[in-house]
């Protein structure tokens, strides 16, 4: 009898949003030239416009080498590719003045109104004692990009736009701009771990990388924590109709874990740390949101940073904006 009430209690749950269909891997080291598949991460997704010039396929796949000096690139004509890489890359490091050391972690949208393909990224900065910062980069071919070099804010940009604004999550610290993203104002952190300091966003527990997507008055916030075992795709959403300088992350809960061997779960179970992932690891992180037809694509780095899968997501609503589809 106990076990019968617990089974109906079970059904009558909502469903999980760790209910994911997983559509397999997208980007592996081999598909890269040797000597740089070592490390994969940082996706961003978009479709390009019939009117990019010359272009190589419908769906561009951005991504990084952690220590990398160039953004990566991949295309195809499905979203569930095949993908194939672009060689020469986009974005390089000597491109950006006060840039050091390495680019990474493209968001990457389509500007409509102006007909440029915007890429915000990250490196450390000369401007700024060495530490990482955000930058914008535009193109119009969505291959050849120039940047001005001027520092948006911290690390890990995801940008969105809600009514009169545009804004930016730098890890957990939120951003605002009155110009359509060319510059922003720092806000308050939209989230810190117990006992944190909510501006050192390396501590264990903070979030690394989030993704977005505006659902009408709400906004979706998909995640990874450094310091979880195994470290995993999360999602919380903020009340958007909330003073921007008030907005909270609430309502956390598990999307996707480690389940199967290309995402590390038949590695050792342990915290994760800050920085560079330099081997295999139980871990998924850098999330990152495509939406096309009704349907939310997730997109992440799988077994640590060894390469770019993506899952479907029953997303709790029907229509939102994804990042990318400025």
């Amino acid at each position: 009898m106990r076990l019968v009430t617990l089974l109906l209690l079970l059904l009558a749950l909502p469903a999980s949003a760790g209910q994911v269909e997983r559509l397999g891997l997208l980007i592996t080291p081999s598909m890269l030239p040797a000597g740089i598949g070592d490390n994969i991460d940082g996706p961003s997704l978009v479709e390009m416009p019939d009117w990019v010039p010359n272009r190589l396929g419908r769906y561009y796949l951005y991504f990084a080498h952690h220590k990398g000096t160039y953004i990566r690139l991949a295309y195809a004509d499905r979203i569930e590719g095949p993908y194939k890489i672009y060689e020469p890359g986009t974005l390089r490091l000597d491109q950006c003045r006060p840039c050091e050391n390495h680019v990474a972690s493209p968001d990457v949208h389509i500007d409509e109104a102006t007909k440029t393909i915007r890429m915000y990224f990250h490196s450390p900065s000369a401007f700024s004692g060495h530490e990482q910062m955000s930058f914008l980069a535009t193109s119009r071919d969505g291959l050849n990009f120039q940047t001005e070099g001027a520092e948006l804010g911290i690390y890990y940009f995801r940008v969105f736009d809600y009514g009169d604004a545009t804004y930016a999550l730098g890890k957990a610290r939120l951003y605002r701009s009155t110009d359509g993203g060319k510059s922003f104002v720092g806000g308050p952190a939209i989230y810190s771990a117990p006992g944190s300091n909510p501006q050192r966003f390396n501590e264990p527990g903070n979030i690394r990388h989030a993704a977005v997507r505006v659902v009408g008055d709400t906004l979706e916030v998909y995640f990874s924590r450094q310091g979880d075992a195994p470290e995993s795709i999360m999602r919380g959403t903020i009340d958007l109709t909330k003073p921007w300088l008030d907005w909270t992350l609430t309502n956390i809960e598990t999307v996707l874990k480690p389940e199967m061997p290309w995402e590390g779960a038949n590695l050792p179970v342990k915290p994760s740390h800050a920085g560079k992932e330099a081997a295999q690891a139980n871990a998924l992180r850098d999330p990152a949101l495509f939406e096309d037809g009704g349907k939310v694509f997730l997109l992440y780095s799988v077994a640590g940073e060894q390469g770019i899968a993506m899952a479907l997501i029953p997303s709790a609503a029907s229509q939102g904006s994804a990042k990318g589809s400025r």
